[in-house]
């Protein structure tokens, strides 16, 4: 397991927040988008959100160091416009994305039309707190910046426990929550956490 926060997302969100003006009815908007996109506006949000994560998404995938044959699962993954990098690592995995947003799983599914052509690659859509597949299912599993958005994270991650292979490797990046609390569109949707938190949390769980 891997926690990570990268200060690019930090000074990327920032400044683009910052340049502008919203009214409290347009940033509850943004949250609501944020955390589960919707429509037009949500593919454009998901758009802007890649961009402004790409460098987490990139220490993510890093981190989880791809073998051949890997069986790999994102959970959240907005638009997918990363796979490209997952596959560049090694292109002899098998992906798996999981999606509660209809408009991110059709979205990720047209932007990566190619790869999914030519790989094994799977778009699904789950309720958010049961995890579709059987136990031990996975190499390697990873997820950004989704965790505020956990309506149960206790159960939650062992969810995630249960589906991971022995020795299996959890991803889990998120931004701090000293850095998340002054971002204006941060209302109650979000639940935030810093190191100490989720360590604690993960304590409570199987993980090690």
């Amino acid at each position: 397991m891997s926690l990570n926060a990268t200060p690019s997302f930090a000074q990327t969100v920032r400044h683009n927040y910052e340049k502008m003006k919203f009214t409290q009815e347009e940033l509850k908007r943004i949250e609501q988008q944020l955390s589960n996109p919707e429509g037009e506006s949500g593919i454009e949000i998901a758009k802007n959100m890649n961009e402004s994560n790409i460098q987490m998404t990139i220490d993510s995938i890093k981190s989880l160091k791809l073998l051949e044959s890997d069986i790999l699962l994102e959970i959240r993954h907005g638009n997918c416009g990363h796979l490209e990098k997952i596959y560049n690592e090694t292109n002899d995995i098998q992906y798996f994305g999981l999606e509660i947003s209809e408009t991110m799983k059709y979205e990720a599914e047209r932007i990566n039309q190619k790869l999914i052509q030519n790989n094994r690659i799977n778009f699904s859509l789950y309720d958010g707190i049961k995890i579709p597949f059987p136990d031990s299912y996975f190499d390697k599993i990873f997820t950004v910046n989704t965790i505020y958005f956990w309506r149960k994270p206790l159960d939650f991650i062992s969810e995630i426990y249960s589906v991971l292979k022995v020795n299996g490797i959890l991803i889990l990046t998120f931004a701090q929550k000293d850095f998340m609390k002054n971002l204006p569109f941060v209302k109650s949707k979000f639940s935030l956490y810093d190191n100490d938190d989720l360590s604690l949390l993960i304590k409570k769980t199987e993980f090690k």
